[in-house]
C-alpha cells in the first residue's frame, strides 16, 4: 500500500488488539474534526469460526465475512483487504491503543524500533495486553512498512497525578524500578473531559465501567487519584478480575495451597470478580436478569455496587467533595439498576437521583436541585486515538 501525503482529509485506522480479537475504526480528520467512516472487529483470532464484521457510521452492515484468522498478522491483512474491497479510504496512518506506557511514556509516541524495544521490556507490567498489542504493530509494519504508526497509552492520562497518589508504601528503590500506581482507561477519561469541555466541574469523578472497570478523581481537569494501580487487575471487582486483595491472601494461597505465579494470575484475572462471586457469568446484564431468582447472581451485583460506592466515597475524600459523577463504559452507560443502586447510597454526597431519567439512560439522571450532578456519557476511545495520531503525524 502506498503511503499517501498528509491532506485535509486524512484517514486514520484505530486498532485495539485483544488476546483473541481485533477491534478497529476508520476515521477521517478534516479541519481538526474527526468523522467516523467505518468500524468493526475480527474475532476470534487463532480459533475456528472467525468472522470479520464491518459497518458504517450509520450502523449499516458492510461486511460479515467468515474466515480463519491464524494470528494478528492475518487479521490485520483482512482488515486492509476489506477496506480496499469496499472502496473505503485507505489509511494514511495507524493509531494503536496501548494499555501500558510504563514510567517513561506519558504522551502519544511515533512507533519506531526504540519504542518497540521499550514495549517488549514492559510486558511484565501488562502480560495480558501488551504482547498482542505489539503483535498488531508488527503486523502493520510487515504488510505496510511505509505506513506511519502511533502508540496511544492508556496510562498516559494518569502520569499527571501527584507523586503522593502514584506511590505505594514500599521501599523507595522499587519506585525507581517502576513499581508504582499507573492507572488505566486514560483514553476514555480524556474523551469524557473533552465532551464536558468548559462545563467540566471543579470536582469530578468518572466511572468507566465495563468488563474492566476503574474510576478517576479529577479536579480542574487534572487527575488526582484513580482506583487501578500497578496493573489493570487492581481497584474494585470487575467482570473476571478481583480488584485489590489483601496481600496475605496471596501469601496464603502460595504457602498453604501451593499456588504458583501462573495459577494466581489466572485466579485474579480470569476466575474472580462477578464471575467468581456469581459462579455464573461475568456479564452484568446476565446477572441482572437472573438476580431475582438466583441469590449468587444477586450477591455479585450487590457486591459490585457496594464496591463502587466505597471507592466513590474515597475519591470524594481526595477531592474534598464532589460536584459531578459521570458513568461511562458498557455497564455505566446501559445498566440503569447499577447506577440506581450506587447513587441511592450516596445522598450524603449530594446525589439526588431521578429514577425516571435513569431508566431511560438520559444524559443527566439527577433532579434539578441535586447538589451533585450525575451524567451518563458514551465513551469513544477510538476518536481520541484518531485525534492523537493525526495530530502527531501532522506535527501539531
Amino acid at each position: 500500500m502506498k503511503n499517501e501525503p498528509l491532506s485535509d482529509r486524512y484517514p486514520i485506522l484505530c486498532l485495539n488488539s485483544g488476546s483473541s480479537s481485533l477491534k478497529f475504526a476508520l476515521y477521517e480528520s478534516e479541519d481538526r474534526k474527526e468523522t467516523l467512516i467505518a468500524e468493526g472487529s475480527v474475532e476470534p483470532i487463532g480459533l475456528k469460526g472467525g468472522r470479520l464484521k464491518l459497518r458504517n457510521a450509520a450502523k449499516e452492515v458492510l461486511a460479515d465475512t467468515p474466515g480463519k484468522f491464524s494470528g494478528h498478522k492475518a487479521a490485520i491483512k483482512a482488515v486492509f483487504d476489506a477496506l480496499e474491497k469496499l472502496r473505503l479510504p485507505q489509511p494514511c496512518g495507524v493509531g494503536h491503543r496501548l494499555v501500558h506506557g510504563g514510567p517513561d511514556y506519558a504522551s502519544p509516541t511515533r512507533v519506531d524500533p526504540e519504542l518497540l524495544n521499550a514495549l517488549r521490556k514492559l510486558i511484565p507490567l501488562a502480560p495480558l495486553h501488551l504482547p498482542n498489542e505489539i503483535l498488531a504493530i508488527e503486523a502493520v509494519a510487515t504488510h505496510f512498512p511505509e505506513l506511519p504508526q502511533v502508540a496511544c497509552f492508556d496510562t498516559a492520562f494518569h502520569r499527571r497525578m501527584p507523586e503522593l497518589s502514584q506511590r505505594f508504601p514500599l521501599p523507595r528503590g522499587l519506585w525507581d524500578e517502576g513499581v508504582r500506581r499507573y492507572g488505566f482507561h486514560g483514553l476514555s477519561y480524556e474523551y469524557i473531559l473533552g465532551v464536558l469541555g468548559e462545563e467540566a466541574p471543579a470536582r469530578l469523578i468518572i466511572a468507566h465501567l465495563g468488563n474492566g472497570a476503574s474510576m478517576v478523581a479529577v479536579r480542574d481537569s487534572q487527575p488526582l487519584d484513580t482506583t487501578m494501580g500497578f496493573s489493570p487487575t487492581g481497584g474494585f471487582m470487575m467482570g473476571t478480575r478481583s480488584g485489590d486483595l489483601d496481600p496475605g491472601i496471596l501469601l496464603y494461597l502460595m504457602n498453604e495451597k501451593r499456588y504458583d505465579a501462573r495459577k494466581i494470575e489466572h485466579l485474579v484475572d480470569h476466575e474472580a470478580g462477578l464471575l467468581g462471586v456469581s459462579a455464573i457469568s461475568p456479564d452484568m446484564k446476565t446477572l441482572l436478569d437472573r438476580r431475582k431468582y438466583d441469590p449468587a447472581a444477586a450477591q455479585a451485583v450487590e457486591m459490585f455496587c457496594y464496591h463502587l460506592r466505597k471507592h466513590i466515597g474515597a475519591l470524594a475524600a481526595v477531592l474534598e467533595g464532589m460536584d459531578a459523577l459521570v458513568f461511562t463504559g458498557g455497564i455505566g452507560e446501559k445498566a440503569a439498576p447499577v447506577r440506581e443502586s450506587v447513587c441511592g447510597g450516596l445522598r450524603h454526597l449530594g446525589i439526588h437521583l431521578d429514577t425516571g431519567l435513569n431508566k431511560t439512560h438520559a444524559g443527566v439522571i439527577t433532579t434539578p436541585e441535586s447538589p451533585c450532578t450525575v451524567r451518563v456519557i458514551a465513551t469513544n476511545e477510538d476518536l481520541i486515538i484518531a485525534r492523537h495520531t493525526h495530530g502527531l503525524l501532522e506535527g501539531n
